[in-house]
């Protein structure tokens, strides 16, 4: 993966850990720079799943599906956003 879309990806990222949490930004694990922010991008789309109720279940879908759009299904960040879409539809139905 090129420099720019790595530094596109973090750039994204981080901007919606910030609006989301108001928490510092989690300690990396040493490694290489992609499996880093894939990491990152999973630990932002599990905390945005976890701060889920049925009232903002669609507004987490939302900026969850912002991240992953692009990318293809092997993805493992676009499958864990599949995965915490299912679970989210099922909490709307519950709150409708």
């Amino acid at each position: 993966m090129d420099q720019i879309a790595l530094r596109n990806r973090v750039v994204v990222a981080t901007g919606m850990w910030r609006e989301a949490t108001g928490e510092p930004l989690p300690k990396m694990a040493p490694g290489k720079p992609e499996a880093q922010i894939e990491q990152f991008e999973l630990t932002l789309v599990n905390r945005l799943w976890e701060m889920a109720s049925p009232e903002t279940a669609r507004e987490i879908a939302d900026r969850t599906w912002d991240l992953v759009h692009d990318r293809p299904d092997s993805d493992p960040v676009k499958q864990r956003v599949v995965e915490c879409h299912e679970a989210l539809a099922r909490m709307t139905r519950l709150g409708d």
